[in-house]
């Protein structure tokens, strides 16, 4: 499977340990998304449509209500990087 250069970046930064976090209304909808890094920095990079194509290809879960983290798929898919740990 064929992924972009801004979703590789965002499974790099997930893969390190960062997470997606969902930002919502007081009435439940979705406002925005917030990608922190392992470090706590915010990501600017993370957008509806980059959201929901990571989402459709199963390479981010959320599990009990967690923020968005990566899975096996994701980490079978993002490329290896010298600053990867």
């Amino acid at each position: 499977m064929d992924i972009s250069r801004a979703e590789q970046r965002i499974l790099h930064l997930l893969a390190q340990g960062g997470s997606i976090h969902l930002l919502k209304t007081d009435i439940g909808e979705v406002a925005g998304f917030e990608c922190y890094t392992r470090d706590g920095w915010l990501y600017p990079g993370v957008d509806a449509r980059l959201f929901g194509k990571l989402k459709r290809k199963r390479v981010i879960a959320s599990r009990a209500g967690q923020p968005y983290r990566i899975t096996e798929r994701g980490l079978q898919l993002v490329r290896a990087q010298p600053d990867n740990r």
